[in-house]
């Protein structure tokens, strides 16, 4: 009998210890304790509260992915000798040795046709950067962010887009979750989470799908144990039974470290790979035949209930179960938890809307939850598990190609000037336009777009054909190396958070803005973010309206974000009230919605199409890993695997005539890779391989409503 892997325990309080002794213990006291955001995911902790406390003030709140995030922070310089080097030789290295490289602590650039980067300084590099943008049609460029960048950076970096003239302006959220934001849109008007951290201590029920929050988001997990301890239910939905969703040791907790791990998931239900649709209405249609509707919730505080109804008495039950794979028997039990339950939250990643059907994947979600009244009320609603530690903010103070009516007739107003009326280009298609020779100039600010962008050969060609491409970054990845193409490529090094030079905001999703002090020194080359845009505005919109040198200071930045988008009204004087908040009307404690009318929207959502001969693969994270930046090469809870393993059904394996450990061939409409076959427990017919090394794999095709790419359902042949 295989011995049962738990998340967490005393193998992570080890991790956690080496990892510090690799920072050196005076530098990794500094950058946890310090009153600055946590550098990994959303889910937040830092700011003015403390280092390593959350909005409740809970200490420690720390994990892992925090700790994984300040090691690259605090190394040293990459010694220039690296670059003497050609850029080939930097290509060799895996992810994980590039970003082990150091610190990037000095402007790089790579000339037309060079085959090395050269170090260059900051006079020079800004002067050139200035040079190329002014040479450039702005409709031929485009700007993209990652999730780690402020608020007051990004408020910047797509002022300074659209002032120059274009709306190209992207985040990474394209890629991860803008398929929760169309669909919760839709239905209840907002798009961000309906809960704040405070409503998980009161719920009794936590649906968890399409997420590993043991691997992605594991302070998450001491909250699900507190759920299960004060008698509630987790409810896990996800194709592959993850170890750390079963049970967790969680470090904080010493009743659950010396019992060996706590239990997490009450349920467990694996359906297919991207069926999830048919489970979620198999699970509506089970509540509605078991009468715990929410009647009085639905007649006086929604839309389209009766049309919803129709078209869930109308799917038949062998449908649902041949679609999703889970029995009637089993979807009712779970409807009759959900039913009794007085306070559910619904949490979900991306795998809901890594699909065609991403935004039709939330919006069932949010039906599920609209039945039985589960939001518009204290401890209970929506909450997407999103991935970077700024993704919400830099998204919610503009960092898209389209803002909304309010936030641009204000921006027009503030500074004077008529911004571009052409519609910009998401990110997909942004990539798309360059393949095809119609980009010249792109801004990339964190991120490693080359390696995030599905189809490598597509994602290649389209970024060498960029003829200049300027990066801001605090460490080297292999989107700097790779798709550089014959054109010009300048590399910017940046401050990391807590090395600003002043504060800055970020927005967890929990809808909370924190202040970060900033202010640690390590790296003596570097220039913060948004003193680089504002140097860059200056030079090439020398006589615009908008006052770039006024806007390297902060708080200038911060007062300019208050007066124009809505809710963040407290941003304007945070640096002196040091008061963080919940930003207005998005925490829903009473049945009253964005939308026009006031009421939530129940939407028909058709069952997609699908193949059920197929291997349909998903890509996935791995303990070791944060988005693209690889910290560990094996993945402690899934058995120890390697950057390379595919997972598979066993009775799949058998069938292909596959065993544990063969070299395998998966191949796609797009690509093919080399892996080792890994057994793991999943339903037939679906797969998983680490991103972004299976991203080979996926395709270019994305859901028409949201632009993201199907990164967790692609069609595979396997060969032995």
């Amino acid at each position: 009998m295989e011995k049962q892997i738990v998340g967490g325990g005393p193998k992570k309080v080890l991790y956690t210890l080496q990892t510090v002794g690799k920072m050196g213990l005076g530098k990794a006291a500094k950058a946890l304790t310090s009153k600055n955001t946590c550098k990994a995911c959303a889910y937040g902790m830092g700011g003015q509260r403390g280092g390593m406390t959350n909005e409740l003030d809970e200490f420690p709140s720390v994990c892992n992915k925090s700790v994984q995030a300040q090691s690259s922070d605090v190394q040293g310089a990459i010694p220039t000798e690296i670059f003497d080097h050609e850029i080939a030789d930097l290509q060799e290295l895996t992810g994980r040795e590039i970003e082990q490289l150091g610190r990037l602590g000095t402007p790089l650039f790579k000339a037309a046709g060079a085959n090395k980067f050269r170090p260059v300084d900051w006079d020079w590099a800004l002067a050139h950067a200035a040079e190329k943008l002014s040479a450039t049609d702005p409709a031929r460029s485009f700007f993209y962010s990652s999730g780690r960048s402020s608020n007051e950076a990004g408020f910047i970096f797509q002022l300074l887009a659209r002032a120059y003239g274009t709306n190209n302006v992207n985040n990474c959220s394209y890629y991860c979750h803008q398929a929760t934001s169309e669909g919760l849109a839709t239905t209840i008007g907002k798009g961000t989470s309906s809960v704040e951290l405070e409503d998980l201590t009161g719920t009794d029920l936590i649906f968890v799908i399409g997420a590993n929050p043991s691997s992605n988001h594991p302070r998450f997990i001491h909250m699900l144990k507190n759920c299960r301890e004060r008698g509630g239910q987790v409810i896990v939905i996800n194709p592959a039974k993850e170890p750390g969703l079963v049970k967790f040791a969680v470090p904080k907790s010493p009743r659950s470290m010396l019992k060996g791990g706590s239990e997490i998931a009450s349920e467990y239900l694996q359906p297919r790979i991207g069926s999830d649709i048919a489970l979620m209405k198999g699970l509506a249609k089970a509540v509605l035949e078991q009468g715990s509707t929410a009647d009085g919730f639905i007649a006086s505080h929604s839309n389209g209930f009766a049309e919803f109804r129709a078209d869930i008495e109308a799917l038949g039950w062998d449908e649902i179960e041949a679609s999703c794979g889970i029995s009637r028997a089993e979807i009712d039990r779970i409807a009759r938890i959900y039913g009794a339950a007085e306070n559910a939250v619904f949490a979900w990643g991306m795998g809901m809307t890594h699909h065609l059907h991403g935004v039709a994947n939330v919006e069932a979600i949010a039906n599920l939850a609209l039945l039985r009244g589960m939001v518009g009320k204290r401890f209970a609603g929506l909450l997407p598990l999103r991935g970077h530690s700024n993704v919400q903010g830099i998204g919610t103070i503009g960092v898209k190609p389209v803002l909304a009516n309010e936030v641009l007739a204000k921006m027009e107003t503030a500074f004077g000037i008529k911004f571009p009326a052409a519609k910009g280009m998401d990110t997909m298609a942004c990539l798309e336009e360059a393949a095809r020779g119609g980009i010249d100039s792109a801004v990339i600010m964190g991120g490693n777009l080359w390696g995030a962008t599905p189809d490598q050969g597509f994602a290649t060609r389209a970024m060498a054909a960029i003829g200049f491409k300027l990066f801001l970054t605090t460490t080297l990845n292999l989107g700097h190396v790779n798709g550089l193409g014959e054109g010009e490529a300048l590399i910017l090094p940046v401050t990391a958070r807590d090395e600003e030079w002043q504060p800055t905001t970020q927005e967890s999703m929990f809808n909370y803005v924190r202040l970060s002090d900033g202010g640690i020194k390590r790296v003596g080359n570097v220039r913060p973010e948004s003193q680089i845009l504002c140097d860059i505005g200056a030079r090439i919109l020398p006589n615009g309206p908008i006052d770039f040198a006024a806007f390297s200071q902060h708080r200038k930045v911060r007062e300019a974000i208050a007066a124009i988008v809505p809710g963040m009204e407290q941003l304007g004087d945070i640096d002196v009230a040091k008061k963080e908040f919940h930003i207005r009307y998005r925490v829903l404690h009473t049945p009253e919605f964005g939308t026009i009318d006031g009421r939530a929207n129940f939407v028909i959502t058709p069952l997609p199409t699908s193949d059920t001969g197929k291997l349909t693969l998903a890509t996935v994270r791995s303990e070791g890993q944060f988005n693209t930046i690889i910290y560990e090469d094996a993945d402690s809870y899934r058995g120890g695997a390697g950057r390379d393993a595919v997972f598979l059904n066993r009775q799949d394996m058998s069938a292909f005539g596959v065993a544990e450990g063969q070299r395998i061939t998966i191949t796609s409409g797009s690509g093919r890779m080399e892996g080792t076959a890994t057994a793991f427990d999943l339903p037939r017919g679906s797969a998983m391989a680490y991103y972004p090394e299976a991203n080979v794999l996926a395709g270019k095709a994305v859901d028409p409503r949201s632009r993201t790419p199907a990164f967790k359902s692609i069609a595979v042949t396997l060969v032995a």
